[in-house]
């Protein structure tokens, strides 16, 4: 036992000395677009809650409502006794509100990432995929027996490359409509040619996307996307993920997908809750455009003061680069009422650290003029 324990202290002890080491503050309570922390209130750019239903006095009162009708579990597999037809309505709603054949709930989203991609693909199958898509969708091809051959970050023609030696296979493209890091878009029309072209399989995660973009929240990808991978846990304010797919795929995933077959499913709870949702999200036009306008607000002040920043919505990535420097910038930051993540390895590449600034209809021109000026306080003494 002690040269296990000493081990895991030598890992940790070279992981604090390469910048990497990760220790999250308690959070005492959220407030808004703030967050009551031991040493007082910050202002939140890490969060993920881009329409603000995450705190809506609205949705809470609705969600505590279905809790207390429906009671707070499942206690069962779906495959057991947890198949509600409350939770094939709400499937079916979501389904026919984001233009797909049929949906299937998760109760996370790396959970649904895992059981559609250790699960759909046979030892024939090429998967291409972005290099760039999230660390669950990663994991999920690692458990595959399909051949796997990434290409590079958003470049159509490098998958074009990889397309042409692909021949005959069953192929299949995986990627993002929004990166969750880079916060770049999906070049939906350039990639639907190739789909033309080459007819592959695509399946898009648009976890960051469904709510905010496309009209009502449906995202941008469903031109493109064969299967989509989407989330309650950001825009839409709740827990818990979804695939929208082929009725063909859900049978399928009923049938083989360990993640799901050996899981307690979500509660008849969240299944109401999640119907309330897509009746506010109809309704939330006026936050997404509130969204995009605070967002660009943000890019340009930035791009202005002369930092270098990406992104084409509501994640910007702001380049940072070392590792021990990134995290100095964000608990400077913290240390002046600002909460901000940094990005470093492995969430992103070694070396390509990043402050990762997520804006949310919370969010307001204070805040960000309150924002940039403290960074750049930060930046001078460092």
């Amino acid at each position: 036992m002690d040269n296990f324990i000493e081990r895991l202290k030598t890992r940790l002890r070279l992981h604090r000395q390469a910048g990497l080491y990760r220790r999250p503050p308690e959070i005492i309570r959220r407030e808004g677009a703030s967050l009551i922390l031991a040493e007082g209130r910050v202002l939140n750019f890490a969060s993920n809650d881009y329409l603000g239903l995450g705190v809506s006095e609205v949705l809470r009162k609705q969600v505590g409502r279905n809790f207390e009708k429906y009671g707070s579990s499942s206690s069962s597999s779906r495959l057991v006794s947890g198949n509600y037809s409350l939770i094939a309505e709400a499937e079916r709603a979501y389904a026919r509100y984001f233009g797909y054949e049929e949906a299937l709930f998760f109760p996370s989203g790396y959970q649904a990432n895992l059981a559609l991609l250790s699960t759909l693909f046979d030892s024939g199958t090429l998967v291409l995929f972005d290099k760039h898509i999230h660390a669950s969708s990663v994991k999920g091809l690692a458990l595959s027996p399909a051949q796997l051959a990434g290409y590079n970050h958003s470049s159509l023609n490098h998958l074009r490359k990889r397309l042409d030696r692909a021949g005959e296979r069953e192929t299949v493209v995986l990627t993002e409509s929004l990166f969750s890091m880079d916060g770049d878009l999906l070049d939906v029309p350039g990639l639907a040619g190739l789909k033309d072209r080459y007819g592959f399989v695509c399946i898009v995660d648009e976890a960051h996307a469904l709510g905010v973009l496309g009209e009502g929240g449906c995202g941008v990808a469903r031109p493109v996307a064969d299967i989509a991978v989407g989330t309650f846990g950001k825009a839409l304010g709740l827990f818990g993920a979804f695939l929208l797919v082929p009725a063909v795929v859900k049978e399928h995933l009923f049938n083989f997908a360990s993640p799901l077959i050996y899981s307690t499913t979500l509660p008849e709870a969240h299944a109401a809750s999640a119907i309330d949702i897509l009746a506010l999200l109809a309704r939330q036009d006026e936050s997404r455009r509130r969204l995009r306008d605070i967002s660009l607000e943000m890019k340009n002040g930035l791009r202005e003061e002369g930092f270098t920043v990406q992104g084409d919505a509501h994640i910007l990535a702001l380049e940072i680069g070392e590792e021990g420097k990134a995290l100095e910038v964000s608990n400077r930051l913290r240390e002046r009422g600002i909460f901000v993540l940094s990005a470093r390895y492995p969430t992103v590449p070694l070396g390509k650290a990043i402050l990762r600034i997520g804006m949310t209809a919370l969010h307001t021109r204070e805040d960000v003029k309150r924002f940039i000026p403290s960074l750049k306080e930060v930046m001078v003494r460092i």
